[in-house]
């Protein structure tokens, strides 16, 4: 497994992203114990989760308390096992999001999940979306507080433009790390993002690489050049899509969601995928 950079951290080119396992649709509580073992067999350091990544207000955390499960049953090292997680967005029922950018709040959530990842400092936390009610350096600067304060050892920001990266960097006195935002082939207006932290030298972090829950299994269909390179690489189209991300700059490190342990082998598997110059310039341009 190839390895990438995380502020002082060093952890697997490819992570997991838990969501799957706990929104809607999401498998049996074994099954998807089973997924995160698979990841950790695999040598995915990097497991990704959120206080929202639940049903309902009554199972707010439920990916976070599965993850530190999953570890804690793992039998094996899990010292260098990095979990990110991220404040500031809300399911307070049914699907519907909603957002939470207060100081108290993030400071709040923060707590909230410590106790349920079980852990003194949270590995990596992230403010997981602007909140248009609250201004960006309030919200940022209770990220600062945290770091401060030993409640996080790195701080990360999530679904941010240029400008807000500018910001958070600044407000963190030079100490963000990593950029969450939506990159894959269907969704590229990321790319300003992206450029900007390979130029900062921040890890950009894409979620849903492969397209979403919904629209995963698509890709060969609906983006012939990915079906295409993957026929030459003797792959899948899914595997070649990280592959690409991970061609675009050393900073990237996908994180596709998973709820199945053959899917996240899958995705693991593509780190030993080496495309060229000119098939990256395809996709690319696809």
């Amino acid at each position: 497994m190839q390895l990438r950079q995380i502020g002082d951290t060093k952890v697997s080119a490819i992570g997991l992203g838990g969501m799957p396992m706990s929104i809607e649709g999401r498998p049996d509580r074994s099954r998807s114990l089973a997924t995160i073992h698979a990841a950790l067999d695999a040598g995915i350091t990097l497991i990704d989760t959120a206080d929202a990544y639940h049903l309902d207000a009554s199972d707010v955390g439920h990916n976070e308390t599965l993850i530190a499960e999953a570890l804690a049953s793992y039998g094996g090292d899990t010292s260098g096992v990095l979990v990110a997680t991220k404040g500031g967005h809300l399911r307070p029922g049914g699907g519907a999001w909603t957002l939470d950018g207060t100081p108290a709040h993030i400071k709040a959530a923060c707590e909230a999940s410590l106790q349920r990842l079980g852990v003194d400092a949270i590995g990596l936390y992230q403010f997981h979306r602007p909140d248009p009610t609250v201004p960006y350096e309030d919200s940022v600067g209770a990220i600062a507080d945290l770091l401060d304060a030993g409640k996080i050892r790195m701080a990360g920001i999530s679904n941010a433009n240029p400008d807000q990266i500018r910001s958070a960097q600044q407000i963190l006195g030079g100490r963000l790390v990593s950029v969450q935002n939506q990159f894959s082939p269907a969704f590229r207006s990321s790319e300003p993002e992206l450029e900007l932290c390979d130029a900062l030298g921040i890890a950009f972090l894409p979620w849903s690489p492969l397209g979403g829950i919904k629209n995963a299994a698509d890709l060969a269909t609906t983006y012939q050049p990915f079906a295409e390179v993957a026929a030459e690489v003797g792959a899948t189209a899914q595997q070649v899509t990280l592959a690409w991300m991970l061609a675009k700059s050393p900073v990237v490190i996908p994180i596709p969601g998973s709820s199945r342990p053959e899917t996240v082998r899958a995705s693991a598997a593509a780190t030993d995928i080496a495309l060229t110059p000119a098939q990256v310039s395809r996709l690319d341009q696809s």
